[in-house]
């Protein structure tokens, strides 16, 4: 039976077993798909259990997107763009890192009918989800991008490999169409940014890369405004489904009895 993992720290608040095992089963797939929080010092361990044919494939999520970069054989292209990878699968001998995260979030964008064309938008936060966010709001063609980051440092050096960005002091006020959090505070229910956005008229649309909780406390506070919100549950879908496709050679529908699998 070939074996499967998402590794993270944490990792409870995880889904990606749910769904991958949901169409594990419906296409009859001999497999498992299973979580396992790990630390750092393990990462190696988990890459020779990929080349060995122990694992035959992982998802990575935070802290380590980045981390695993030198640890693997080869980067795809996306990968290799973003600096980020997210799914790891053996070609031949040559252990191979992938980023589905950039097609995901696209993908979620189009999903919700979001028009980002020519508007302005701002992330908080600068790990390992944000170039792949940056990518594909660069091919959805946006106007602006802002950031924002407790630590200062590490958004200035992503507005030196991303033109079209531009960096902000942590609280500072701007003007903007979409605002994506793409921190992990919120993961643990009421955890707060400490961010404020009364200067904004109602309407503008707060996204949020975490899917569980369903709402974190960004997004009831920009519920409570009157603004749109949305959750990083189609995101989180369509990345899978990616990672899913590139493993088994099988491409699942999005459906509702997908979309239902996840419940949170």
């Amino acid at each position: 039976m070939n074996k499967y993992l998402v590794i993270g720290n944490p990792i409870d608040h995880s889904l990606s077993p749910e769904l991958h095992n949901f169409w594990i089963n419906k296409f009859k797939i001999n497999a498992t798909y299973s979580k396992l929080q790990i630390d750092e010092n393990q990462l190696e361990d988990i890459i020779t259990q990929i080349r060995n044919a122990e694992l035959k494939g992982i998802n990575i999520t935070v802290p380590f997107k980045e981390k695993i970069l030198n640890l693997v054989d080869k980067l795809t292209p996306e990968a290799e763009h973003a600096q980020s990878v997210n799914t790891v699968y053996k070609e031949g001998k040559k252990v191979i890192g992938h980023n589905t995260d950039i097609a995901g979030f696209e993908l979620s964008i189009r999903h919700h009918k979001v028009d980002v064309k020519n508007k302005k938008i701002l992330i908080l936060g600068s790990g390992g989800v944000v170039p792949s966010i940056i990518i594909a709001l660069q091919k959805l063609n946006v106007a602006k991008i802002y950031m924002m980051n407790r630590t200062r440092e590490k958004a200035e050096k992503l507005s030196k490999r991303f033109k079209n960005l531009t960096v902000l002091s942590w609280g500072e006020k701007c003007d903007f169409e979409l605002i994506i959090n793409a921190t992990s505070v919120g993961i643990n229910k009421n955890e707060d940014l400490k961010l404020e956005f009364n200067h904004l008229p109602p309407n503008r649309i707060f996204y949020d890369v975490i899917y569980n909780p369903e709402e974190t406390l960004f997004l009831k506070n920009a519920k409570a405004n009157l603004h749109r919100i949305i959750n990083g549950k189609m995101m989180f879908i369509y990345q899978a489904h990616q990672s899913f496709t590139i493993w088994h050679k099988v491409m699942p529908k999005i459906d509702d009895d997908t979309i239902n699998t996840i419940k949170i």
